[in-house]
Formats: C-alpha cells, structure tokens, sequence
C-alpha cells in the first residue's frame, strides 16, 4: 500500500510530514520522485523545479542542497525521520538518480534495499541498473498502450532482463493481465488509485501494490477485503 507522494490526501505532498502522517496512517510503503542536485544530494520532489524567487522557477539539478527550500527533503531525511521498516517506491528523474539511490541506500540502510522499488518508463535504463545491485526491485512504468510488442513479449521480457515488475495505470488492468504477468514471476503494480471502488477491484484482480493518495481509504479497504476473505 504506497502512499502516493506521501499521504498527499491529509498532508503538503512529498513533505516530510506527510510521509511520517502516511506511515501513522498504516501505509506499508512510500512514494516519491526523486531527484539529483548540483552537488550530487537525492531529493524527494515531484515537478523538479523550486522557486528561488518571486517570480523564478529553478531545476532542482541546477542547485545545491543548501539552496532548496525547507519543505524539500533529501532522501537521507526520510530515512531518518521514518526508518526502513517500509517499502519504498521511487520514479528516477534524472539519468544519475538510479546510480546515486542504490549508493545511498547500501550505505546507510542496506536493510532496506530489498523493498526499494526503483521505476523508470525507459526500460533500457532499467536494464543499465540491473547489475548495480540484486536485490533492489526495478519496475518497468509505462501504460498498456505503450507495449509495442504486447503484454506477454513485456513479460517475457521484462524476466529475461531480470526487472521485477511493470507499473500500469487503474484503467489498464484487468484480471488476465494480472495472471498474465504473475505466470512469468513479474509483480503487478497499479497506480491512481483513488476511490473505494477502484481499490476493491484491483485487490480482487491479484494487484501486488497499489498507489493512492488518500492512505486511509486505502488501508480501510485493504482491511475490509482481508477480513472478507477470512470469514
């Protein structure tokens, strides 16, 4: 259950408040983007620019640490602040943040390195990661209607290569895509997910992972289906 940039539902997105707020809410993972400033530090943002002043927006590449506002965590604060007892989604922005993630994390919380789930739309850069590391997820983000080659050739793929999984949209999946990608051993992510109804139905499809924004929807669901499925 990843908390879309936090609980960004309750909280200023991708703030570390709102990620505290979402684990307190009883998300059992975290999203963010993440990307890579001038002096080489991985921060959590979404759109990847800040505004210096009142007019000037600015990438967040072009600047040092020191120069990003308060609100801007590093990736070294959230850990700090919420520990590794998580898993963790990331989309790379930059060419230099799969590289710079995988580091960070052998260094300081190698404990979570097994449920760091990197995601990037290009597969070749995925691929290129592959060797940085095995035991860090590497997710394949794109849409249904992205697949050239089809769903299955992905799959087959996507083993191959050893990439743990794809990353879909709610309106992209469907029961048999799910078993579809489960036969060849690749997890199942969907993302968007918003409304009640929509979690209801991914849960019941076989989904491994969602992404919503309102964290206690999520849980309150998720809670609703297991119980559903004991009794």
């Amino acid at each position: 259950m990843f908390a879309h940039r936090g609980a960004r539902a309750h909280a200023p997105e991708n703030t570390i408040a709102a990620f505290e707020l979402a684990r307190r809410l009883g998300a059992t993972g975290l999203e963010s983007d993440v990307w890579i400033t001038a002096d080489g530090i991985a921060v959590l943002d979404h759109d990847g620019v800040v505004r210096t002043g009142r007019f000037k927006k600015v990438p967040i590449g072009e600047l040092r640490r020191e120069q990003l506002p308060d609100h801007v965590p590093s990736l070294l604060d959230l850990f700090e602040a919420c520990g590794e007892d998580y898993h963790l989604s990331l989309d790379l922005k930059t060419p230099d943040a799969g590289p710079a993630v995988i580091e960070l994390v052998r260094r300081h919380v190698p404990e979570l390195m097994e449920r760091l789930w990197l995601c990037h739309h290009d597969l070749d850069q995925l691929i290129e990661l592959r060797p940085l590391d095995r035991q860090v997820k590497l997710v394949d983000s794109t849409r249904l209607e992205r697949i050239a080659e089809g769903p299955e050739r992905r799959a087959a793929r996507l083993a191959e290569a050893g990439i743990d999984g794809i990353n879909l949209r709610k309106q992209d999946w469907n029961g048999g895509l799910v078993a579809l990608f489960h036969r060849f051993e690749r997890t199942a992510f969907s993302w968007d997910l918003q409304f009640e109804h929509q979690l209801q139905a991914a849960y019941r499809m076989g989904i491994d992972a969602v992404y919503s924004d309102f964290v206690d929807r999520m849980v309150g669901v998720y809670r609703d289906e297991t119980r559903s499925q004991r009794d």
